[in-house]
């Protein structure tokens, strides 16, 4: 694979050598769109791999906030990961149920709290069941762990920072929708959002990045590909990743930090922010 910050992704073969470790905590992050008619709290109870705890994207956030899934405060996170049975010193291991599509928001969320002993199962839930490994419909309840969790300024992006930046240019922002919705054509998933995108984006959908039989990351060298094609000449300059609602841009991050760019920050409200906003600029 050569990349130069492996440690973001574990195999299938570590997580099944490691599944007993109690200092090893598996999260299924999974997370459907509105719309798909899938429940991942109902998939997860059904199966899961043995010792999962279920990360609930829609239930990590900020409660206070309409937009859907922005981050919580230091605070509840530390609260709810140490209820998750999750210490400061555990080793995190989060998957979801696609592959690679979700779960990186969770890996993203830990390391913008400053947990950075995180990792994606490579391939996720449908490379661990190709390969008949071992799933479980047992509910675990974890003793209580011992989380503290501390916001990394550099990792998170506002509205303001964005509109800021279409002044400056000083950072390319790289949006991880679906082409059609990214070049305005097709309809945002959620009611009331402008069609289009930012003005200077690039669009780079995560489906790109993943191997479409064996749901992996790409090697390096694709990746580095992929990115100049998407017209991400120099994968280590200033890059911020958006999205719809700030999950599929952490599939962006990961895959840029796989590759040496350990700081790409998320702009977390995304287009269900931009897109709802009058004074946000759009073109399609």
């Amino acid at each position: 694979m050569s990349y130069i910050n492996p440690d973001a992704l574990v195999e299938t073969d570590w997580l099944a050598a490691h599944l007993s470790d109690p200092k090893v905590k598996v999260l299924d992050a999974s997370f459907h769109l509105p719309g798909t008619g899938r429940d991942a709290e109902t998939e997860f109870e059904n199966r899961h791999i043995p010792g999962a705890a279920l990360f609930d994207i829609e239930d990590v956030r900020d409660r206070d906030i309409p937009l859907p899934h922005m981050l919580p405060s230091a605070e509840q996170f530390a609260a709810q990961m140490s209820t998750l049975g999750i210490s400061s010193g555990d080793m995190v291991v989060v998957y979801d149920v696609h592959g690679i599509q979700t779960a990186p928001r969770a890996w993203w969320t830990f390391r913008a709290f400053g947990h950075d002993k995180v990792a994606v199962l490579n391939g996720g839930l449908p490379k661990w069941v190709a390969e008949n490994r071992p799933l479980s419909d047992d509910i675990i309840d974890r003793d209580r762990g011992e989380f503290r969790a501390e916001a990394e300024p550099s990792l998170i992006r506002d509205v303001g920072q964005m509109l800021a930046n279409q002044e400056t240019r000083e950072a390319l922002v790289v949006d991880a929708r679906p082409a059609g919705r990214f070049e305005g054509v097709d309809p945002e998933p959620r009611s009331g959002l402008r069609s289009g995108r930012m003005p200077g984006s690039v669009n780079l959908p995560t489906n790109q990045l993943i191997d479409p039989t064996t749901k992996t990351f790409l090697p390096a060298a694709d990746i580095r590909t992929v990115l100049s094609n998407a017209g991400v000449a120099n994968p280590n300059q200033a890059i911020i990743t958006s999205c719809g609602s700030g999950v599929a841009a952490c599939v962006v991050s990961l895959g840029l930090y796989l590759i040496g760019n350990e700081t790409v920050p998320v702009y977390d409200g995304s287009w269900s922010e931009w897109g709802a906003r009058d004074d946000t600029p759009v073109e399609v």
